[in-house]
C-alpha cells in the first residue's frame, strides 16, 4: 500500500487499484474512470436517498468525458440487501443488454456498494465495478477491500463474493448531506482502526473527533485517508480473510448478533451495532482479565461524548437472551470447526484473534450485560 497526496494504492497484483479521496473529486469522475473502463458504457446503481442528490451530477461528469450512463435506483436501507432485491437487480441490468465490457458503478453507502459489487461478480461471470461511496461508513470500510454480498435469513452478509473494485472515488463533500446519525454510525468504523493497532490515531480522534463530526473538511479527509490506509494495508496482506484480515471485525461479532435480533431495520444501524459491539469486546476482555477496565471506560467516554450508543439500553429490541445472541454468533462467517473467531484486545491499539473463548465465559458476560441493560 502506497500513499501519494490524496491517493492511496491498494497493492493486490493484477487486482490493484487506487483510492482517491478529497473534496469535490466527483467532478473528476470522467477523467478518472475513462482509462479503467473496457467500454464507454457504465450502469450506475444508487438508492432512493442518494440518487436525487448525486446521480445526475455523476452522469453529467461521465458524459462530459464521452461515456454513456444508465442507472438503476434501489430502495434505501439495509433491507435492500436481500435475495429478492439482488435477483431483481440482476434482471434489471441484464434487461439493458450489457456486455462484458460494461462496468457497474456503486453510488451510495455500504448497502449499495455491497449489492452492486456482488452483482458485478456474478453478471456474465464477472464484470468490473467502481465504488463511489457517499457515507462515512462506506468510505472508510465497506468500499475498500472487495467484500461484497447480501444478507440471508440466517445472518448478515452470508451470501457474497470477494470482488475488488477498479477504483474507489471518495468525495468528502458528500458527507455534508449525511444525517448526523448516519455520520456517527460511520465514525464507529473510524474509531475501530485506532483500537486495532494505532493507539496514536485513537488519541488523535479523542482530540479531533467532535470537530470532525461538526464538519471540519480537512479533519474528515485526514481521518478517511488514515482509515483507508489501515484497511488497505491489512487487505494487501490477507485479501480473502484467511487470517489477519479478520481483525477488521472488531466489535462485529457482537454487533452482527444485535443487528440480527433487531431485524436489519432502522432501529439499529450497522455502525451503531459496531459501536456497541466494540464496547462489549472491551468489557468482555476486561472481565476475563485480558485488558485493563480503564481502556473500555476510555472508549465509552469518547463514544458517549459524541452521542454514540455504547450499551443495549438505548435499543427498542430487548426481547433477547444470552443463548439467543450466542446462537446468532454461531452463524458468523468466521466460525471454524464450531468455534467463533473473536477479535479480542489487550489494550487500545492492541487487538488479536482468538478461538479460545469459552461458551461459559461468554454466557456469563452476556447474562450480566442483559441484566444491567434492564436495570
Amino acid at each position: 500500500m502506497t500513499t501519494q497526496q490524496n491517493t492511496l494504492h491498494v497493492d493486490l497484483d493484477e487486482r490493484s487499484y487506487d483510492i482517491v479521496c478529497g473534496p469535490n473529486v466527483l467532478e473528476k469522475a470522467g477523467e478518472l474512470f475513462a482509462p479503467l473502463l473496457k467500454s464507454k458504457r457504465v450502469v450506475i446503481v444508487s438508492d432512493s436517498n442518494v440518487a436525487p442528490l448525486y446521480l445526475d451530477k455523476l452522469c453529467g461528469f461521465l458524459e462530459d468525458a464521452g461515456l454513456s450512463c444508465e442507472s438503476v435506483v434501489l430502495p434505501a436501507g439495509e433491507a435492500t440487501k436481500s435475495i429478492s432485491n439482488f435477483e431483481k437487480l440482476l434482471e434489471d441490468i441484464l434487461a439493458m443488454g450489457i456486455e462484458r465490457g460494461t462496468s457497474l458503478v456503486a453510488l451510495g453507502g455500504g448497502v449499495i456498494g455491497d449489492i452492486t459489487g456482488f452483482a458485478a461478480s456474478a453478471l456474465l461471470r464477472g464484470i468490473d465495478f467502481i465504488q463511489v461511496p457517499t457515507t462515512l461508513l462506506s468510505q472508510v470500510d465497506s468500499s475498500v477491500g472487495g467484500k461484497t454480498g447480501i444478507n440471508a435469513k440466517a445472518g448478515k452478509n452470508l451470501i457474497g463474493a470477494f470482488h475488488q473494485p477498479r477504483l474507489v472515488l471518495i468525495d468528502t463533500q458528500s458527507l455534508n448531506s449525511l444525517p448526523k446519525r448516519e455520520l456517527l454510525a460511520g465514525y464507529a468504523e473510524v474509531v475501530k482502526y485506532g483500537l486495532l493497532g494505532d493507539a496514536e490515531f485513537f488519541a488523535w480522534l479523542e482530540e479531533n473527533g467532535q470537530a470532525l463530526i461538526d464538519g471540519d473538511q480537512e479533519l474528515r479527509r485526514e481521518a478517511i485517508l488514515k482509515s483507508c490506509a489501515a484497511k488497505a494495508n491489512v487487505v494487501a496482506q490477507d485479501e480473502k480473510e484467511g487470517g489477519v484480515r479478520a481483525l477488521l471485525n472488531l466489535g462485529h461479532t457482537f454487533g452482527h448478533a444485535l443487528e440480527k435480533e433487531c431485524g436489519y431495520g432502522g432501529d439499529l444501524l450497522h455502525g451503531e451495532a459496531v459501536s456497541i459491539g466494540m464496547v462489549m469486546a472491551f468489557e468482555f476482555c476486561a472481565q476475563q482479565g485480558l485488558c485493563a477496565p480503564e481502556d473500555g471506560e476510555r472508549l465509552k467516554k469518547h463514544l458517549v461524548s459524541l452521542g454514540m450508543p455504547v450499551d443495549l439500553s438505548s435499543l427498542p429490541c430487548q426481547d433477547w437472551t444470552a443463548e439467543l445472541l450466542m446462537k446468532h454468533m454461531m452463524k458468523d462467517k468466521k466460525v471454524k470447526d464450531g468455534k467463533v473467531t473473536f477479535v479480542l484486545v489487550r489494550a487500545i491499539g492492541e487487538a488479536y484473534l482468538s478461538r479460545e473463548v469459552e461458551d461459559a465465559d461468554l454466557k456469563t458476560y452476556l447474562d450480566d450485560l442483559l441484566k444491567r441493560s434492564k436495570a
